[in-house]
């Protein structure tokens, strides 16, 4: 695999973004965020496989929020077709808000997935070239 996908989750991200290039970059980045104060439990990821915008900006995003407690997560990706976020139980805990660099961002109820099923998204994410994963199941947010 020679994908290469660019992370943000740290504020010293914000000049030199690390590159994740393997299914252990995608799990060392997962641990990272399970591991990170509750203010730290998302990374916003770019394939850099795609071709940017006229504006120079990534034409996609793909939002990774993790919950050490809960053993979940959430996914957002947007692209020129819109925005979805995954769509999990049908016992959701309302609306829930995971944080980039003490960012947040609210996420709709019903959101939240197990977490393998997040490392498996953001491992196909990786390996398809930065499109929308089709392990999971996606829903289109109200409020977005």
């Amino acid at each position: 695999m020679n994908n290469r996908v660019e992370a943000y989750y740290r504020e010293e991200h914000a000049g030199n973004r690390p590159v994740i290039c393997s299914a252990e970059d995608v799990d060392e980045l997962i641990d990272s965020l399970l591991t990170a104060p509750a203010y730290h439990n998302m990374a916003e990821l770019h394939s850099l496989e795609r071709v940017s915008l006229p504006s120079g900006f990534p034409d996609h995003e793909l939002l990774v929020g993790v919950d050490n407690n809960l053993q979940a997560g959430v996914l957002e990706f947007m692209d020129a077709e819109g925005n979805v976020v995954t769509l999990g139980s049908s016992e959701g805990r309302g609306e829930v808000s995971y944080f980039i660099v003490g960012n947040a961002t609210e996420f709709p109820d019903r959101s939240e997935i197990p977490i393998d099923l997040v490392r498996q998204a953001v491992k196909e994410f990786l390996a398809s070239g930065g499109k929308r994963p089709t392990c999971v199941q996606w829903q289109v947010p109200e409020f977005w």
